[in-house]
């Protein structure tokens, strides 16, 4: 029993060590497995660079968000400054990222709708999916499109405008006469309007979504004029430093530019995008091979879209006004567009009692009353 008890003990031993090693070599091939998987490969197609202070850098936050968030199962393909107006740039943009492994096409602004559409109902990119930022491009299999219900802060940040105006003139850059960008100029104005109805907001187009020397030169057209609250649906800081140059307020768009060097006594408050919220789960979805096209909408209340922490220049009685309505925005209890609303050629557009749905905010059209558009 003396030499059998020692040798029971060996073969114990040597077969828990053995086991062990087989153990071990498991963990190794399913870590190996693991680390030899292919990241699932998205490119992103910018408009702007990832440093312009406004539309691309608050996209590119959502990109690094996706990149934090999933790590190493997720690589993310960049192209910057390609020009939207250019339907072969982006199909060009696009098929370089395709050929660098990417599976997932992003294209991030409005223009790069028209390539993309072309692109996944081709049949040659059938195994691609694209996701479309700001157009209603949709299909049954490898395409879908998202945006947010940025008319909420914009609604805000009017009556911001509204309580801290002197003059009564509020200047607006804007990009382009089309309905996304008419849609936000008129949930400012309503909102400035509903704290001050000798509120009017003028309207500068600059034909451009990114243009920092026109959105300055637009800026400082409407200061000109008497403006001394500065608002954007622009690209960049251009149209805030110039309200902050000439020693009035700039309410942003894209980006919280609270601590620009040059702005810390003009800068308000901006609407703001946090793009993470949707691509987030969107790119999880695509991961698990759950994913289905959809157009989705935003809203602050899901915290895709915001408005910026309100600054040391916003008056007690704008920031206790802009909590109230906020809260009820978020509750789903303070739609934006209820009649009676007019054009500002007197024209009824909604009438009183009705209230415009998604649907009817994207039929619009024309400017509301108290706004002046001009080049």
């Amino acid at each position: 029993m003396r030499k059998i008890f020692p040798i029971v003990l060996f073969v114990i031993a040597l077969t828990v060590s053995l086991a062990a090693c087989g153990s071990d070599k498991d963990k190794g091939d399913g870590a190996a497995g693991e680390k030899s998987a292919e990241p699932l490969t998205i490119g992103f197609i910018y408009i702007g660079t990832v440093n312009d202070g406004g539309y691309t850098q608050a996209q590119d936050a959502g990109t690094k968000a996706v990149e934090s968030h999933f790590g190493d199962r997720v690589k993310a393909l960049r192209l910057e400054s390609i020009d939207d107006t250019n339907k072969q740039a982006a199909m060009d943009a696009a098929k370089q990222m395709i050929d660098q492994g990417a599976k997932v096409i992003v294209g991030t602004s409005f223009g790069f709708g028209e390539a993309l559409n072309e692109m996944a109902n081709s049949g040659d990119y059938d195994d691609i999916t694209f996701l479309h930022f700001s157009g209603s491009y949709i299909n049954d299999t490898n395409l879908g499109n998202y945006f947010g219900a940025m008319e909420e802060p914009r609604y805000l940040s009017g009556i911001i405008a509204g309580m801290q105006t002197e003059s009564n003139k509020l200047g607006y850059v804007a990009a382009y006469p089309y309905t996304e960008v008419q849609i936000g100029i008129n949930a400012f104005a309503l909102g400035a309007q509903s704290v001050n109805p000798d509120a009017e907001v003028k309207v500068v187009y600059i034909n451009s979504w990114y243009d920092p020397a026109k959105e300055k030169e637009a800026a400082e057209a409407l200061l000109s004029q008497g403006c001394d609250v500065i608002t954007q649906h622009a690209d960049t800081t251009g149209p805030q430093l110039a309200a902050a140059a000439a020693d009035k307020y700039a309410i942003g768009y894209n980006l919280d530019n609270s601590a620009v060097e040059g702005l810390e006594d003009a800068f308000l408050t901006a609407p703001i995008w946090n793009h993470e919220i949707f691509l987030i789960p969107t790119i999880q979805a695509i991961l698990d091979g759950t994913w289905e096209p959809e157009s989705y909408y935003g809203t602050m209340a899901d915290g895709y879209i915001d408005l910026a922490p309100l600054t040391k220049n916003v008056s007690a009685e704008a920031t206790a006004k802009v909590e109230e309505v906020m809260t009820k925005i978020k509750a789903g209890e303070f739609p934006i567009f209820v009649g009676p609303i007019k054009d500002n050629a007197g024209n009824v557009k909604v009438p009183e009692g009705q209230t415009l749905d998604r649907s009817g905010i994207w039929k619009t059209d024309y400017l509301v009353e108290g706004v002046t558009a001009g080049e």
